[in-house]
């Protein structure tokens, strides 16, 4: 069967982001902003996530750092070493919620914190984006929301799929029926390394003097000092979400986006401790199924895949499968115009009757070239050395100049991690989990 391809690339970035509603009103053509206009945050957690939403954002025009808070003293001296010796730096987020030339704050501490972060730096007049997943127990989600209700201030999660053009093209492809009618969709994200899982490297200079251990701990259970609990602290249940708040929750952020539903009805998760044996309580393997309206779901990441990191989506239709991975793909291939026949079981006079029936509706035609089907691809790539990761803060900075909403808020961020979070309580408790996603509560 002949096999037609055809490859679509956006034309340039601010084509997309133009595309998507992304770029920002504020900028012009030049992209410069007046200093009326000009922003300045800090970063809450200088982690590796925290570093890499701190870079973005600088990236941003008229975007200024003013401070940064952690725990870790390391961390502080690296930031100075980086951004200057009179940046302001502090190992209590509070101190920087005081200041009045903070705007806006990112939140990357671990997930237990999240939650009271965030309230207090909407209570304090600072705009948020605070990391995925938003919370860390699925009874903090409501209050963050109130907050943000109360107070007004703009608050972006950071699940950056929300803001990619990829998705955003994978999202009107959908809409415009190019795989007919969603009936499944599967995601998955496997890693293969000691980093890829969580296994992070530890200062030789932690200690009790260059970390300040009862403020990391928070609620969680008080324990004596222990490095690896800091700096490894997704694998920790009291500190962090494991697999499904680390990586389930950016799949379901991005399966609502593309799709438009706001949450499973049903959750079910298995999975196992397989090859990191390092102390951790969390899986290093999970899978889930979740049941949608109209559509099932199944995720599932694998931190012992041999064959190296993948990730992506399978969007499967009446007409064909959406696939993401570095840009969109649609495949199809027509099912036959005929329904077929099996009669050999059939006594040999209703065999005669079946088919005399059949080939009046399905006349026997010769074969010829023209009635050859293809199957189709079209593909649709994003331009060479696209980030969305730098959409997403352009979004949430666009955001705080205009006050317009922005898609992944609050209520969006806790409709993506109530089911990673479900799928948490489903592995661990050994049960089929309910959620309503309307009210956003456990059924």
């Amino acid at each position: 069967m002949d096999m037609s391809t055809r490859r679509h690339f956006l034309k340039s970035t601010a084509a997309g982001l133009a595309a998507s509603g992304l770029a920002s009103a504020q900028e012009g053509s030049t992209g410069k902003i007046a200093p009326s206009d000009r922003i300045g945050f800090a970063t809450i957690g200088l982690g590796g996530m925290g570093t890499g939403d701190t870079e973005s954002a600088l990236a941003q025009p008229g975007v200024e750092l003013v401070a940064i808070a952690d725990i870790y003293q390391g961390r502080l001296d690296r930031a100075k070493e980086v951004h200057g010796n009179s940046l302001f730096t502090t190992r209590d987020y509070r101190e920087v919620l005081a200041r009045k030339d903070i705007d806006a704050v990112i939140i990357a501490t671990p997930d237990h914190w999240h939650s009271q972060i965030s309230i207090d730096a909407m209570n304090a007049g600072k705009d948020v984006y605070c990391e995925k997943p938003m919370v860390q127990r699925i009874e903090d989600g409501k209050a963050v929301i109130a907050a943000q209700k109360k107070t007004g201030r703009i608050m972006q999660v950071g699940s950056q799929r929300v803001s990619s053009i990829v998705y955003q093209k994978a999202k009107d492809l959908l809409q415009a029926g190019a795989i007919g009618e969603l009936n499944m969709v599967e995601a998955w994200w496997d890693r293969n390394s000691a980093l890829g899982a969580w296994q992070y490297s530890i200062p030789p200079d932690a200690s009790e003097q260059t970390v300040d251990w009862d403020r990391f701990l928070g609620r969680a259970p008080k324990v004596p000092f222990e490095p690896m609990r800091l700096f490894r602290w997704r694998n920790y249940q009291d500190y962090g979400t494991g697999v499904a708040g680390d990586l389930f929750v950016h799949l379901f952020s991005g399966m609502h986006f593309v799709t438009g539903a706001i949450g499973p009805s049903r959750v079910y998760a298995t999975g196992g401790l397989r090859f990191w044996k390092d102390g951790r309580d969390v899986p290093d393997v999970l899978l889930g199924l979740y049941d949608y309206p109209g559509f099932n779901l199944a995720l599932r990441v694998n931190f012992v895949n041999g064959a190296g990191e993948t990730s992506g989506f399978r969007f499967v239709g009446t007409e064909g499968i959406l696939t993401i991975d570095e840009g969109v793909t649609v495949s199809k291939q027509p099912r036959e115009t005929e329904p077929g026949y099996e009669v050999n079981t059939f006594a040999k006079k209703t065999q005669e009757q079946f088919l005399e029936s059949y080939f009046k509706r399905y006349p026997k035609t010769a074969a010829k070239a023209d009635s050859i089907r293809p199957k189709s691809e079209d593909k649709y790539l994003p331009p060479r050395g696209y980030s969305d990761h730098r959409d997403h803060h352009r979004n949430f900075f666009a955001a705080v100049r205009t006050r317009k909403p922005v898609i992944e808020d609050p209520s969006f961020g806790f409709r993506a991690a109530g089911p990673a979070l479900l799928s948490n309580v489903s592995y661990f408790e050994k049960r089929v989990c309910q959620w309503d996603p309307q009210t956003m509560t456990m059924a």
